[in-house]
């Protein structure tokens, strides 16, 4: 499953190099990408899609309903293990019926795919949007859009978008040597229309089983005033928010996130004790993720995003830890 959505909000303006880059996007463009965040944000609908991440292929079916009091979710897996996420606002519950294990959080990030953290000029910057080909997908004729990134220490993507609606249709990751590391795309999807309330409430819920209640206990947290902070960062990154949370009811893990306006980057900070011995150093990968994890100050340090790996190894190297005075 993938981990955590991430939340935060950037400062607002427009620089002057970011107005430049924007004036080298074609405006249309990026009207296009705005359309596509505030759609997905804003509309109800539901549908089946595929999500691929390298050879792991795996079929969902989502519903979504936005009213005058909240965002209310319901997405199941249609095959390989089972799992249900009912989503309220910000509170998750993620049911395991395979361990009987009900997973409960707060969603720091409500935002959409795209989760855009910035204006678009900001985005502008870094990548380079533009319009590509008119191509039908699930029933729909969807605009394509192309983000380029204008250096290797983030990963492209490419939207297809409802003509319409502005929905988003289907999305594709691609990493820094042009490969595809992860997409979605609907087969099938509704947009609109009356959606029936009982289809967004759980089928486990209420029957009576034994479930394990794991709460993960965020909070907000200042992890400066702890010693902890990242001295710099990429072009392009900055702080969004700290948080801390508790894993399993017991160790706590305080996390950073980072953004360059259109991906998240994660910092986990936890004692060295509660992983023991034999914990995998350096980096690692899973599809379109990338981790790195060092040792500092009797602490690990884990860095984690759907960047490339040389963008979490400088912030990992970058952490740095200060005794509080």
């Amino acid at each position: 499953m993938r981990a955590l959505v991430l939340a935060g909000a950037l400062a607002a303006g427009v620089t002057l190099s970011a107005s430049a880059a924007l004036a080298q996007s074609q405006p249309s463009a990026v009207d296009w990408l705005r359309k596509i965040y505030v759609a997905t944000d804003r509309l109800s609908y539901t549908g089946t899609f595929v999500y691929q991440q390298g050879e792991r292929v795996e079929t969902s079916r989502l519903t979504r309903l936005v009213d005058a009091s909240g965002v209310y979710e319901r997405l199941e897996t249609l095959d390989g293990t089972p799992r249900e996420v009912i989503r309220v606002n910000d509170e998750v519950q993620c049911y395991l019926p395979g361990t009987m294990t009900l997973k409960v959080d707060r969603q720091l990030e409500t935002r959409p795919f795209p989760a855009m953290r910035a204006d678009v000029g900001e985005i502008a910057e870094i990548y380079t949007v533009r319009k590509a080909e008119i191509e039908r997908i699930a029933g729909f004729d969807c605009q394509a859009i192309v983000l380029e990134p204008r250096d290797k220490l983030r990963y492209g993507h490419k939207l297809w978008a409802d003509v319409n609606t502005g929905m988003l249709i289907k999305a594709r990751t691609i990493d820094e040597r042009g490969e595809v590391v992860e997409q979605f795309a609907f087969t099938e999807l509704k947009i609109g229309g009356k959606i029936d309330r009982d289809k967004l409430k759980s089928r486990f819920a209420g029957k009576g089983r034994d479930w394990r209640v794991e709460r993960s206990g965020i909070v907000a947290a200042d992890l400066g005033a702890q010693g902890w902070s990242v001295r710099a960062l990429p072009p392009g990154y900055r702080k969004v928010t700290e948080v801390k949370r508790s894993v399993a009811g017991a160790r706590e893990v305080g996390q950073i996130v980072v953004s360059d306006g259109l991906a998240a980057v994660s910092v986990f900070v936890e004692a060295l004790a509660a992983k023991g011995a034999g914990q995998v150093l350096g980096a690692a990968r899973q599809g379109a993720v990338n981790f790195y994890t060092r040792e500092l100050e009797g602490h690990l340090v884990t860095v984690v995003g759907e960047v490339p790996a040389e963008s979490v190894r400088q912030i990992a190297h970058n952490v740095e830890y200060r005794r509080p005075q």
